[in-house]
């Protein structure tokens, strides 16, 4: 949390800072980042999670067993929406849902006193987000047109719409269809950067509450506490929430290439 004169700037947590030098890649300067660093952790720790828990005991462990319970999970989410040819899929939905937890659980480890090692939620920036949801929405378009070719198209029209209305819906569904990969990442941008925002406001009442030496001041301080503490319990369940949303819905997603539902 960056205050300057007394005033907070709760955007200072989302800024994507180089660390140390970079280096010249096509006449453009390189420079590895805040925010790679910590999807490279992320990466790291969500190894270490799968590697610990790859097992095959007769009787697992609790290792084996959350990572049986995840991927059973996804496995099953996958059979569900798309059909037996879910399996194929399974890897990319395992990979986004995976990875999206395990980044916005990183976010919220409590290193913020210490500028320097304050964590960064990727997620909460839009070109990580929207990268992901490109290639979610990539796989789409080539399933849908690897296995039906241009009758592709048929799913822009509605079965049983009368041919008057034709020119009304086909233009709806091309549009809805064409913003899936936006909302797809706007929804977990927004609902990652909306509870570090609050978190941090409510942080920086505290800090000030405390510094007046007053009894109102710290009476706001403990209720700023309270608050952030909810919001923190809070946000652990958006966490899980918003990668499955994203898991979910490419799940669904690639049932309309499919299905052509």
């Amino acid at each position: 949390m960056a205050a300057e004169s007394g005033k907070i700037d709760p955007m200072h947590q989302f800024e994507v800072t180089p660390l140390g030098g970079g280096f010249n890649l096509g006449g453009h300067e390189v420079f590895f980042t805040n925010s790679a660093l910590w999807m490279v952790i992320a990466a790291v720790v969500l190894g270490l999670f799968m590697w610990g828990g790859m097992k095959r005991d007769l009787v697992p462990g609790r290792w084996q067993a959350a990572v049986e319970s995840v991927t059973g999970f996804i496995s099953g989410m996958a059979l569900t929406n798309i059909g037996p040819e879910g399996r194929k899929y399974t890897p990319w939905i395992f990979t986004v849902f995976i990875f999206i937890l395990f980044s916005n659980l990183m976010g919220m480890m409590p290193f913020g006193i210490v500028d320097a090692a304050h964590p960064f939620t990727v997620t909460s920036q839009f070109t990580v987000t929207g990268v992901l949801a490109v290639i979610s929405f990539s796989i789409v378009l080539i399933v849908g047109f690897w296995k039906h070719g241009f009758h592709f198209f048929s799913l822009f029209v509605p079965h049983g719409t009368p041919g008057p209305l034709l020119p009304l819906i086909v233009p709806i569904e091309l549009i809805s269809f064409m913003v899936r990969p936006f909302s797809l990442a706007l929804r977990l941008f927004v609902a990652m950067i909306a509870g570090h925002i609050l978190v941090d406001v409510f942080g920086y009442f505290i800090v000030n509450g405390i510094n007046s030496g007053t009894p109102m001041g710290y009476g706001i301080s403990l209720i700023s506490f309270i608050f952030i503490a909810g919001v923190n319990a809070l946000e652990l369940l958006v966490c899980a929430i918003q990668a499955y949303v994203f898991a979910l819905l490419t799940s669904l997603y690639i049932n309309d290439a499919v299905h052509l539902h």
